[in-house]
């Protein structure tokens, strides 16, 4: 039984305004809620593919790029420091990089979609230093094999030019070969895969 003078319908009109108004209300406080839990733009550029011209990379030299806020090098072999890759399968701890963190595409003796550019993310995987290039072809302080490649020069590991490592180093796995693709012959993209373009 209602009370004498009370009007129902201004009391529906009422409660659905309200109940109205509180969900606004709800979905105002919840969006920038939820919305913190996504990445900020930032997070996600430091994600994103990153792409660099390999054209102008002379015979022998090194590019370094920055993805994920790792070094990433880039090498544009020679002939001849290909041709030295194959002799020091002996003198390395996984020669067919079967143990390597690596896409199955870069799953071949030279480590890479074209054998002419070598790219690795530039850590040794021992303590996760940065080595040095050393393209020399021919013996030096780092022993009679050497026949050019990386060298971390924080605890003695050594990579050669397919960034496979040396038996006797400290550093247990090859370099880790990043995602990539050929975008065109002269645009390599890091961080996505593909292939040849």
């Amino acid at each position: 039984m209602s009370a004498p003078g009370v009007d129902k319908n201004r009391r529906r009109v009422l409660i659905a305004a309200t109940s109205v108004v509180g969900a606004v209300g709800a979905g105002f406080v919840a969006v920038p809620f939820l919305s913190y839990w996504e990445p900020s733009a930032k997070a996600k550029a430091a994600g994103a593919p990153v792409e660099a011209d390999v054209s102008q990379l002379e015979p022998g030299a090194l590019l370094r790029v920055k993805w994920r806020g790792k070094p990433v090098w880039v090498v544009n072999r020679t002939e001849a420091m290909l041709a030295a890759l194959p002799g020091l399968d002996p003198q390395l701890i996984d020669p067919a990089s079967a143990a390597s963190d690596q896409p199955a595409y870069t799953q071949n003796p030279t480590r890479s979609i074209k054998p002419q550019y070598f790219v690795a993310i530039g850590i040794c995987t021992h303590l996760g230093c940065s080595p040095t290039y050393r393209p020399d072809i021919a013996p030096d302080d780092l022993g009679a094999e050497w026949k050019g490649g990386f060298f971390c020069a924080c605890h003695g590991s050594r990579f050669d030019l397919a960034g496979r490592v040396f038996k006797g180093s400290p550093a247990p796995t090859n370099l880790v070969i990043p995602k990539h693709q050929y975008v065109t012959d002269a645009i390599l993209k890091i961080g996505e895969d593909g292939g040849v373009a």
